[in-house]
């Protein structure tokens, strides 16, 4: 309908380019960011499997706004409870609230999903506390040794 897929990803680096690759820290695997996750089929699933995935850090780089509902596309340096460290990016809705708390540096539990490893990842607002206090003490425990 459309075009095809490298046409739109084209376009939104044209018209965003600081959502572009490059931008974001990521490499050539990142399948870009969706003009409009809640009507790309495969923004849907991504995002229904990311609720599921691992439980991981990450520590908040920077942010961008993509449009006022607040929606935006979060960079964060995120680590796995196996060692492995990425740039991963969260596409995110928040609250005013939540928006005016987001700080550079802080560290927020999130989920990725290590079978595709495509830079993409979650808020893991649901995950247990107890859990991510776990997964930082072996995260700590492992930077020690």
């Amino acid at each position: 309908m459309f075009g095809s897929k490298k046409k739109l990803d084209d376009m939104m680096a044209q018209l965003r380019p600081d959502l572009s690759r490059e931008s974001l820290g990521v490499g050539p695997d990142f399948p870009g960011v969706a003009p409009n996750p809640v009507m790309s089929s495969d923004a849907r699933k991504r995002n229904a499997e990311l609720r599921t995935g691992e439980l991981a850090l990450g520590v908040l780089v920077d942010w961008r706004e993509v449009n006022s509902n607040p929606r935006l596309v979060l960079m964060l340096d995120v680590e796995t409870a196996d060692g492995i460290s990425f740039r991963g990016i969260a596409d995110e809705a928040f609250t005013i609230a939540e928006l005016t708390r987001l700080a550079a540096g802080q560290t927020l539990p999130v989920r990725y999903r290590p079978a595709v490893m495509d830079h993409y990842v979650a808020l893991a607002r649901d995950a247990d506390p107890a859990d991510v206090q776990r997964l930082s003490d072996q995260i700590a425990r492992r930077k020690q040794t």
